[in-house]
């Protein structure tokens, strides 16, 4: 499945890591961008069952900004034909860079690497001033490519009318809640995991049907 978010900054990884625990899956980011901190090293970090493994990238760039600005600047091109899935026959968690429509190229965006790897997506979801048109119009684009959605998360602080904004122009289940936290370690999202796991397990049985 595919982690992706409404935007930056909306709790991806984070929410990569619960799945990643919740299902004891491997996790991968094909394309990183910016190495001081990188998301499969938080992800590593906080996931603690022995099962996970955590696929190099396909890509690692050094300048922390959109994946398509970071290649030009290092003289490397992305492309999604070159991106090679990993092997494995576990479940695969894979995050997304950004939202949607971040550019890997010239030609190319985020969500042509999701089309391209004919996966589920989750949606990641964060109040904010215009949280709700990001929300949906990432929720339409999915829709128009016919690509699956599995369901969504809500990341950080509660706002109900923007929920209830949002989930009345979209039918699709709500995985679980992430709230503000002092600091997320591997009990804390470990205590998530738990809480998620039968919600991702009924998720995809139904997005398969």
């Amino acid at each position: 499945m595919f982690v992706t978010g409404i935007g930056t900054d909306v709790g991806k990884t984070i929410v990569a890591a619960v799945i990643t625990e919740a299902l004891q899956a491997d996790y991968w980011k094909p394309v990183q961008a910016g190495l001081d901190y990188t998301d499969a090293g938080t992800v590593k970090s906080l996931v603690s069952n022995k099962k996970t493994v955590i696929h190099p990238e396909a890509y690692r760039l050094k300048m922390p900004a959109s994946p398509h600005a970071a290649a030009a600047a290092e003289g490397i091109s992305i492309r999604i034909k070159d991106i090679k899935i990993p092997i494995t026959s576990n479940t695969l968690v894979i995050e997304g860079a950004g939202g949607l429509m971040v550019p890997l190229n010239e030609k190319e965006l985020v969500i042509d690497m999701i089309e391209a790897f004919d996966t589920p997506v989750v949606v990641v979801i964060r109040h904010y001033l215009g949280s709700i048109n990001h929300s949906l119009l990432t929720l339409q684009a999915l829709e128009q490519r016919n690509i699956p959605v599995m369901g969504i998360v809500i990341s950080g602080t509660p706002n109900v009318q923007s929920e209830k904004a949002i989930l009345s122009f979209c039918n699709y289940p709500i995985i679980g809640r992430i709230g503000e936290e002092k600091e997320f370690t591997p009990s804390i999202i470990l205590g998530y995991a738990e809480k998620f796991r039968a919600s991702l397990l009924e998720s995809s049985i139904t997005t398969k049907k």
